[in-house]
């Protein structure tokens, strides 16, 4: 790498460099930034919206010692390039590679892993709280975005900061929202009087003097302070929208031009010598410098590989099973008017933008607000709606509270559309959809259902909305599996055998179902007989097919892209323990007992066996460690 980005290691480096060089500096790193997710895939525009902001606080504040905590995450890439990882920026989410989000465990000046929104002022809160505690001296950031704000954690964190008074500082980046020329003038006006050294030195200077008056001087730096506030109130709550977050025990700066270097850094160094919580309203635009990002921002916030010149991806995929769900949405949705579609500030990702368009007044958009969208769903449920909740796997885990109390409790006829199950890949470990079988399976009244192929989802989500009660349908990211069987009605509990077997069961589920059925072609050419049977569903298992052909073949493995604690293979011993099939010998490939790191998905499958091959290797493993029953087994045949 050459140029003014390769000197570049930290603080000093950014400090040094003239008004020229820095806008030299933000071309250099767009152009890394485009041409590294080209290539990788990634977040293109989040990234390329916050470089000159970026570059501004990295000139400010010193991050080998202040500390910045980054919501989501995903536009941390200035960030990595600012403080000595240009070097290896190309293996961006790469498997070995450096990460799309912030990992402590990759670099020092990266203090907290963010892959969730809303976690930045409550954990930029605890830091700075540590700090006092400590008896140290740094100051702390939390960046967040406008979309990341509409999560309930964020107003916790902003609530418990400003009733505590504690010296934080948070950037709000807001994406969104245009600056008209009159409130953008008056703002910055304001912003330079409130923030500047002389007005704050004044208010300083007018309270100490009012304060020795010994008659009157508490009651006076009382008044002086009320009418200080009321003066600013006043004028901010006509012009300026961060009358909110006064009201939560901040001071509110902005908005300011997050592209305009020279003024953030202004207002960044006047806001810093200031005391207690406060928040810089900053205003960017998403994909700056790069046309298709411009204008597209929506599709090109995460993208697979593209052609930079023509903004098109690489290789045109397949169907996926998103696209399968969003297209079955809009057929339902003709037939029935009872049927909603609820996403957390996802329409795109989850599919439901054909929805919206044909049905807008039965789609909501809650925004970055799980919790609220389950809850919501299951009031509708209850007035007689059929609200189907499309959220992907990862981020269901924040709504648990509310499956359980707030539709599972009531038995309420919610259907929750779970996207991205099972290995997304390059996003890496806060982004892996293995959880949610074993999380959800606990839960009564609940069913859980996978599909093999994209014909099945269809078929099962439209049982699911048929079905009286609450129902996951949980589906992986990308293309859709076309496995062998005839898909007909899907029956709640029932599952599929694909094929007969007498020597090993595998028992699949959802995307597994593919890679059991080739490794049970590899098993017959070993001279192996195996059974294969699409469970279909994690709850209610088909305790009667499963317990059946265990029996027959004398040996089950079971195939799944959860993790293995309370998974789906956890749920088919327990049954097979219940019918007294305890004894039959079994095994389990899933997800071990450690995080998933960014990797592509099929290597990933196959580090953890999940591909036809590691499949093969399980069972033989099995049929080796069960030879007398193996025998005796072929020999009563």
């Amino acid at each position: 790498m050459t140029g003014l980005l390769s000197k570049i290691n930290g603080h000093a480096d950014i400090k040094k460099l003239s008004k020229e060089e820095l806008a030299e500096l933000a071309q250099e790193i767009r152009q890394t930034i485009i041409e590294t997710v080209s290539r990788n895939g990634g977040h293109l525009s989040p990234n390329l919206g916050v470089v000159e902001l970026t570059i501004a606080l990295h000139r400010v504040f010193d991050f080998s010692r202040d500390k910045i905590v980054w919501d989501v995450g995903h536009q941390c890439y200035t960030h990595k390039l600012l403080t000595g990882r240009q070097k290896v920026f190309d293996t961006l989410r790469r498997e070995g590679g450096i990460s799309g989000f912030p990992r402590r465990e990759e670099n020092p000046a990266d203090y907290f892993n963010t892959g969730h929104a809303g976690t930045s002022i409550s954990a930029a809160l605890g830091f700075a709280t540590a700090r006092d505690l400590s008896g140290e001296k740094y100051d702390v950031v939390a960046f967040i975005g406008d979309g990341s704000m509409t999560s309930g954690l964020s107003f916790e964190g902003l609530n418990n900061a400003g009733s505590h008074k504690t010296d934080v500082i948070v950037i709000l980046n807001d994406n969104e929202m245009s600056i008209s020329s009159n409130v953008g003038a008056l703002s910055k006006h304001l912003t330079r009087i409130i923030s500047g050294d002389l007005y704050n030195r004044l208010v300083k200077d007018v309270s100490s003097i009012l304060g020795r008056v010994p008659a009157l001087g508490a009651r006076m730096t009382s008044l002086a302070h009320l009418l200080e506030e009321a003066i600013i109130t006043i004028v901010k709550g006509l012009f300026v929208p961060g009358r909110h977050f006064e009201d939560l025990g901040f001071r509110y700066f902005g908005p300011i031009d997050g592209h305009n270097i020279k003024e953030m850094e202004e207002t960044l160094e006047s806001v810093r010598k200031l005391e207690g919580p406060r928040l810089i309203h900053v205003v960017t635009k998403k994909g700056k410098g790069y046309v298709h990002a411009e204008e597209k921002s929506g599709p090109f916030h995460g993208i697979s590989p593209f052609v930079i010149s023509t903004g098109k991806k690489v290789a045109a995929q397949s169907v996926t099973y998103t696209e399968i769900f969003g297209k079955t949405m809009v057929e339902m949705g003709a037939t029935d008017e009872k049927i909603l579609c609820i996403t957390a500030a996802m329409p795109d990702g989850t599919g439901l933008v054909d929805f919206a368009g044909a049905f807008p007044s039965r789609m909501f958009d809650v925004g970055i607000a799980e919790q609220h969208a389950v809850t919501f769903a299951g009031a509708l449920a209850a007035s007689g709606y059929k609200p189907v909740v499309a959220i992907y796997s990862t981020f269901m885990q924040r709504a648990f509270d509310q499956v359980v109390h707030d539709v599972c409790n009531m038995n309420l006829r919610v259907v929750f559309a779970i996207d991205r199950a099972g290995i997304v890949g390059d996003d890496g470990a806060t982004h892996q959809g293995v959880f949610d079988i074993s999380f959800l399976r606990s839960v009564p009244n609940l069913v859980i259902m996978a599909p093999k192929s994209g014909a099945e989802l269809r078929e099962m989500l439209r049982a699911a909305v048929a079905h009286g009660g609450p129902v996951c349908v949980r589906y992986p990211r990308w293309t859709v599996e076309e496995t062998p069987g005839v898909v007909g009605g899907i029956k709640i509990g029932k599952g599929e055998l694909l094929s007969d077997g007498t020597d090993i069961l595998l028992c699949a589920i959802g995307n597994r179902v593919s890679a059991a059925v080739s490794a049970a072609k590899m098993l017959e050419s070993a001279g192996f007989s195996s059974a294969v049977i699409n469970a279909r569903f994690a709850k209610p298992i088909d305790a009667g097919l499963i317990g059946e052909y265990a029996k027959k073949c004398g040996r089950i493995l079971t195939i799944e892209e959860n993790v293995l604690q309370g998974g789906f293979g956890s749920a088919v011993f327990e049954e097979l323990r219940n019918a007294g099939l305890g004894t039959v010998p079994g095994a389990s490939i899933g997800v071990p007992d450690q995080f998933v790191e960014h990797s592509s998905q099929d290597s990933a499958r196959k580090k953890f066996g999940l591909d036809a091959e590691g499949i093969r290797d399980a069972a033989l493993k099995l049929l080796r460690e069960a030879p007398k029953l193996h025998e005796s087994r072929k020999g009563a045949a």
